[in-house]
């Protein structure tokens, strides 16, 4: 009777016999809320701890493919420039084939001359030993 009363008062026992507000069910399911509550932020602080540690590894990855990017488009230039080079030597080349050919034209052309002079001038002689 004496708890019907404290009860409808709102007071009540638990089980260790001390007064309390709230009724023990409420009570326990208090604490159990409070527990789950304290497990759900030790779950996210861990959770926030594996994502952050998976943020720093995806940004550890991301600077070494932008370093392997800036790499290969280095080397993709240094490509470029070096067939570039080979181009500009080749035409320099293909200049000093054409001029050597010319020059060598007009060699053969002078020796061609000098042959027909030196066969003149050795006729001229023989013409004129034998008119002697």
């Amino acid at each position: 009777m004496a708890q019907a009363a404290l009860g409808a008062a709102g007071l009540h026992f638990d089980e260790l016999n001390k007064l309390r507000v709230l009724e023990p069910e409420v009570a326990a399911q208090t604490a159990q809320l409070r527990e789950e509550c304290r497990a759900f932020v030790d779950k996210t602080a861990e959770f926030q701890k594996i994502v952050g540690s998976l943020i720093e590894l995806v940004d550890q990855l991301a600077k070494a493919a932008e370093s392997e990017k800036m790499k290969a488009i280095g080397a993709r230039n240094q490509l470029k420039s070096i067939a570039k080079q080979r181009e500009a030597q080749e035409q320099q080349l293909q200049a000093l084939i054409a001029e050597k050919k010319m020059q060598l034209e007009r060699y053969r052309i002078e020796y061609e001359t000098l042959c027909k002079i030196e066969a003149d001038q050795n006729e001229f002689i023989d013409q004129f030993i034998f008119q002697k």
